[in-house]
């Protein structure tokens, strides 16, 4: 049984025998009901209520209290569980709604409201996006509740929000709401009867051109006897920019996460980086000889990283401590292997996860990188397609990246880099043959994993990529 207190005006305090609904019709109470009025309090026992307009309602449960503007806050108890329900009504006239921050994920308490996609006056359609909220991890639309046209916002951008804030009121009629001008209206010239009479309201002398006056210097003052002009900047002084040329730009929640967890790698693991080359011709023949039956049969490209996630998954399974991890003083073994890929956004970089990559196969793999790609690339990514992962891949070849060092995505323990593909002379059977050539790296935690057992990870990526056939005959 719940017990709820609604404050409100009692019109009458003979109210002891008489129904709820005579108190307030608003109130439905389904169940039991017992109350009683306390000057401007009217208790109510029993198993929920669906409407109130305009109420505060406090839950006397481990002394929680709520009061919101627009809101009711109910309890409802089911057997032996509890669920907290919170949703958003009218005013009285039941037309005005607001639009609220939803829930963002677990690990996320609160965003940026990074920008407005609309403004008052503009109509609406349900679930329509009206703001975008920018969090640690991913950017979040906030919609429409209803059809309507925003009347006002309650929220600026920049601000920090959190889930339930409320950033818009929108009204379902229109009422009271003024329309933004549209581009065409405001485009159009005054009417001719318009334009004549207020060039008769301009005085002619407005008309008229004016001169500019050239503006003759001012005469030299002699100068006092004992001052001495100011020194010239020597060659050797610092001639620092001038502050105008440039811009100050407050950091994304993003940059700012990933600028977080990138110091946080440094600062925690003894980072150790290993190489070695690749030549990439079988893989590359293996490609164009199969592109074109590869996109028949499965409607997806043939590309050249489904090939390293193989060699990736072949590799971690000989070296199983390339896909475990630290935990305090144990050692956490992964009997999974979940491959993530860095995807480079124009928001930042993402990281999402192909899940159990070791039970997929080329077109799988293919698959699912190209609709995580598409998803991180227009921001509709979510927090649990990038959670977790156990080895990561980055792919700075894309960008023409020739070798780097890349930084382990943490709480993992290593990561492979990949470069671009150059064609180099190398000695093949005695000859000096040209070849496409590829740098890989492994930045590895040198506190789990050893050099031996870098160096042979990095080694099976190169065996298998050189020869894919090894996949096929498990060597």
């Amino acid at each position: 049984m719940i017990w709820g207190i609604i404050r409100r005006k009692v019109i009458s305090p003979k109210v002891l025998g008489e129904s709820i609904q005579r108190i307030r019709p608003a109130v439905s109470v389904s169940g039991p009901q017992c109350y009683r009025t306390m000057r401007k309090e009217a208790l109510l026992i029993g198993q929920g209520f669906e409407y109130v307009q305009r109420s505060g309602y406090h839950i006397l449960l481990g002394g929680h209290a709520y009061s919101m503007r627009r809101e009711v806050t109910a309890l409802f108890q089911t057997e032996h569980s509890v669920r907290l329900k919170n949703r958003s009504f009218s005013s009285d006239s039941g037309d005005i709604v607001a639009a609220v921050v939803p829930f963002m994920g677990e690990s996320i308490t609160d965003g940026t409201l990074a920008t407005f996609l609309k403004k008052p006056g503009d109509r609406v359609a349900v679930d329509e996006p009206i703001a975008q909220i920018e969090t640690d991890k991913v950017t979040i639309d906030v919609v429409s509740p209803e059809a309507g046209i925003i009347q006002e916002f309650v929220a600026k951008e920049g601000d920090t929000v959190e889930p339930g804030t409320k950033i818009a009121f929108i009204s379902k009629s229109g009422e009271g709401v003024t329309q933004a001008p549209s581009e065409n209206a405001a485009a159009q010239p005054p009417p001719p009867e318009q334009k004549e009479s207020v060039e008769k309201q301009i005085p002619k002398a407005e008309t008229a051109p004016v001169k500019e006056k050239i503006k003759e210097p001012p005469p030299s003052q002699p100068k006092a006897k004992g001052t001495s002009p100011p020194p010239k900047a020597t060659a050797s002084e610092t001639q620092l920019p001038p502050k105008d040329r440039e811009r100050r730009v407050p950091m994304t929640r993003l940059r700012k996460r990933v600028a977080t967890r990138l110091k946080d790698s440094q600062n925690t693991f003894a980072l150790l980086s290993t190489f070695n080359e690749v030549d990439m011709t079988n893989l590359m023949k293996l490609r164009s000889d199969y592109k074109d039956a590869f996109v028949e049969k499965h409607g997806v490209k043939l590309g050249l990283m489904s090939g390293f996630v193989k060699a990736a998954v072949s590799a971690l399974q000989s070296q199983p401590v390339v896909n475990a991890v630290i935990d305090g003083e144990d050692i956490i073994y992964r009997d999974y292997i979940d491959i993530s890929i860095a995807v480079g956004t124009p928001k930042g970089l993402v990281v999402p996860v192909i899940r159990n990559a070791e039970n997929m196969n080329f077109a799988e793999i293919e698959k699912e990188i190209n609709t995580l790609a598409k998803k991180a690339n227009d921001g509709s990514i979510s927090i649990d397609e990038m959670a977790g992962g156990t080895f990561t891949i980055s792919n700075g070849g894309v960008y023409g990246s020739l070798l780097s060092t890349p930084i382990i995505n943490p709480p993992q323990s290593a990561i492979l880099g990949m470069h671009s593909i150059v064609t180099r002379p190398m000695v093949v059977g005695g000859n000096i043959v040209p070849r496409p050539m590829m740098y890989i790296a492994l930045t590895y935690d040198h506190r789990l994993i050893d050099g031996r057992e870098a160096v042979f990870f990095l080694r099976r990526i190169k065996d298998v990529v050189e020869d894919p056939r090894r996949l096929l005959l498990d060597i």
